[in-house]
């Protein structure tokens, strides 16, 4: 019997996401981009785009985010 979803930890969660991508042929430097494109636009919403606590929080200095905005043509969202 499979678990839901929602019970699955986060390695088995990436583990099925990672299993379909690789079956898709899905380029890993296209898959990292996308992770962390996906993982700061999240962050951004949380903290309502205030850099200063998204790196505290993603535990990067403020300066590395804001050039991962740029390198991942990240937009501010109004």
């Amino acid at each position: 019997m499979s678990k839901k979803y929602e019970e699955l930890t986060i390695h088995q969660k990436l583990e099925s996401l990672i299993h379909d991508m690789v079956e898709k042929e899905i380029h890993l430097k296209e898959a990292l981009a996308e992770f962390e494109k996906i993982y700061i636009e999240t962050a951004a919403s949380k903290y309502r785009a205030n850099k200063s606590k998204m790196a505290q929080a993603l535990g990067v200095h403020r300066n590395t985010l804001h050039n991962r905005f740029k390198a991942l043509k990240i937009r501010k969202r109004k």
